[in-house]
């Protein structure tokens, strides 16, 4: 299936970090939107590429077409209520606020990037622990 899961999914968030270490601060905020947008998307795509397998392991069918966060959400309702409140912190700081409405806040963003590697952690039992 996957050669190592978690360490695909964990690289999403390290290319995000990557990204948002060059949006530079200011005091308790972020100073370039652009790559503070960019970093949001990316570390929002790695969360919800990690859930994407975490279903595949755990077997749940896969759904046609587009896959809206209301699939996740009701889908982590079933399965893992833990998952689920971090895939909302996820989905509305980093997707909504700082992907869609430039938020800067380095709290804010950073909550995001706390709550996205929460959901990649869980995949570290399908994965040796992180090991190949």
């Amino acid at each position: 299936m996957y050669e190592n899961p978690y360490k695909e999914a964990l690289r999403y968030i390290d290319n995000a970090s990557e990204t948002l270490s060059k949006a530079g601060k200011e005091g308790k905020f972020y100073q370039d939107e652009k790559h503070v947008k960019s970093a949001c998307g990316i570390a929002y795509s790695g969360a919800l590429k990690a859930l994407d397998i975490l279903f595949d392991y755990k077997n749940i069918p896969k759904r046609k077409g587009r896959k809206s966060i209301q699939y996740y959400q009701s889908t982590l309702s079933v399965i893992d209520k833990k998952l689920l409140d971090h895939l909302n912190s996820v989905y509305h700081s980093l997707h909504l606020d700082g992907y869609y409405d430039g938020e800067r806040s380095i709290s804010i963003i950073n909550g995001g990037f706390d709550h996205a590697k929460s959901i990649i952690s869980s995949l570290k039992p399908y994965s040796k622990n992180g090991r190949k």
